[in-house]
């Protein structure tokens, strides 16, 4: 294996717990400590190692897919410094230090995800998805290589709800896939203009939006003020509603929500 050297500080095991935190994810595979993923149909082995994670195979290809989805693009040392003055925040960063949130690298992939996780919990979600990969994807080695965009674009509406979807969610999914929509382009504009394509396809609304900029765009001020989990943040550990939390957690809304989050999740 290859080191691929990561920006400290970093938690592997805290970083990738969600692939596994509500069911094995198929495209993300974790089994013990190492994480499995299909890049451009190859498996890629992923492990921790002291300044870093061994990364087998590495290379050009490789390497920003495995960057993204091991949340390199966060900046945790100034959020962290910033965290600090927050009474909520600053115990939280202290017992998740080094917890980068995971991202998703491929656009398609990460407004599907969105699109099985609406209205339902996140074990039904996880479950859902798996099927839909199964069905759909391509198996490589230990992991899953997410449908694309074509073979979605290609399928039926009763083959997408055979495995889970509703009716509506496989008309959404459809409906992205055959759109004329440049999802790789989307990672040039700025925020609001991102929210405005999306929520301009049918079914894909301020929430996803929001989830798109925060887990595949990476963008700081991404704030899913529609997030049940989040709401009950704000509520019970603020004390205030959802937007203004939102408010004054800029310009660290997304690693807050992130970390907001798993610590509401963790709670006994």
């Amino acid at each position: 294996m290859s080191l691929l050297r990561f920006p400290e500080p970093y938690d592997f095991a805290l970083s990738t717990g969600r692939f596994r935190a509500f069911g094995t994810d198929l495209a993300n595979r974790l089994e013990g400590d190492v994480l499995h993923r299909a890049v451009a149909g190859r498996e890629v082995r992923i492990q921790a190692r002291p300044g870093g994670v061994d990364v087998e195979p590495l290379d050009d290809e490789t390497r920003p897919v495995i960057e993204q989805l091991l949340g390199s693009p966060f900046e945790l040392t100034s959020f962290y410094a910033w965290a600090a003055t927050d009474s909520v925040l600053a115990p939280l960063v202290t017992l998740l230090r080094g917890y980068r949130p995971p991202l998703q690298p491929d656009p398609f992939e990460a407004l599907i995800s969105s699109i099985t996780a609406q209205q339902v919990s996140l074990f039904s979600a996880v479950a859902i998805r798996n099927r839909f990969v199964e069905r759909f994807g391509e198996r490589v080695g230990r992991a899953w290589a997410f449908p694309t965009r074509e073979r979605i674009a290609s399928a039926s509406e009763d083959e997408i709800f055979a495995v889970g979807f509703t009716r509506r969610k496989a008309e959404y999914a459809i409906g992205l896939a055959r759109s004329h929509l440049d999802l790789a382009a989307l990672a040039e504009l700025e925020d609001d203009e991102v929210r405005a394509q999306v929520t301009a396809l049918r079914g894909l609304g301020p929430w996803t939006a929001e989830w798109f900029l925060a887990r595949h765009l990476a963008r700081p001020r991404a704030w899913p003020a529609g997030d049940l989990v989040l709401r009950k943040a704000a509520r019970d550990l603020y004390g205030v509603e959802v937007t203004e939390l939102g408010a004054r957690l800029d310009p660290f809304q997304n690693l807050s929500a992130h970390y907001l989050m798993t610590g509401v999740l963790t709670r006994p």
